[in-house]
């Protein structure tokens, strides 16, 4: 990946976030985790960052590397408002609905294509990790919220999470993950799932369908 140089130069970005943060090159290779020699380089553009590292450092920003590198032409335009006058009313008539052995998914909104955020109703019938082959994972962000039952969230980095109805949790996709219904029969959750990629419905549907052909 190569950035720029001139006014959207990776050296100029970096020094550009920095100061709108308040932060000394000291701070910034603290949290970034890159050694204070090698940023002060970078910010000078006397060195750049090959894709791995510059996906660290957007990282360790809480940032994905095109919400970074976007930054650049933020900075030279105009915020300027882009209106879609896209709409979808969720219906049954306007969904779609997978059934597989743990969960029941209704993905709603199904009429608009190009989607970064799915809306799903999720009914969760699983009451054990032993249940799943093994934890699913796909890419992007989710965010989960119960509207009956209890549910236990299980991740691959963090213990068990228990959530009543009333409650949620957002987490990295990326990671495995399984949600299982706990003390009762089955749970219902809305999940809405977000991603950079336009064909994020069409990934998790396809998920879903592997799902139902290996539980088949």
């Amino acid at each position: 990946m190569v950035v720029r140089q001139g006014n959207g130069s990776l050296g100029n970005l970096v020094r550009s976030f920095r100061k709108e943060n308040g932060w000394t090159l000291r701070e910034m290779s603290q949290r970034v985790d890159i050694p204070l020699s090698t940023l002060a380089k970078v910010e000078n553009d006397k060195l750049s960052l090959n894709y791995e590292k510059l996906q660290h450092l957007a990282s360790r920003l809480g940032l994905s590397i095109s919400e970074f590198l976007s930054q650049a032409d933020e900075k030279r335009t105009p915020a300027a408002a882009l209106v879609t006058a896209r709409k979808s009313v969720a219906t049954e008539d306007n969904s779609v609905r997978i059934e597989t052995p743990n969960y029941d998914y209704h993905y709603l909104c199904a009429d608009l294509s190009q989607r970064r955020m799915v809306p799903i109703l999720v009914r969760i019938r699983a009451h054990t990790l032993e249940e799943f082959d093994q934890l699913p994972r796909h890419s992007g962000e989710e965010f989960v919220y119960v509207i009956e039952g209890k549910v236990e969230v299980h991740t691959e980095f963090y213990s068990p999470v228990p959530l009543e109805a009333g409650q949620g949790i957002y987490l990295d996709s990326s990671m495995s993950h399984a949600y299982i219904a706990r003390d009762c029969v089955e749970a219902l959750v809305l999940a809405v799932c977000s991603g950079e990629d336009g064909d994020l419905a069409d990934q998790l549907m396809t998920l879903a369908d592997a799902e139902v052909s290996h539980g088949g």
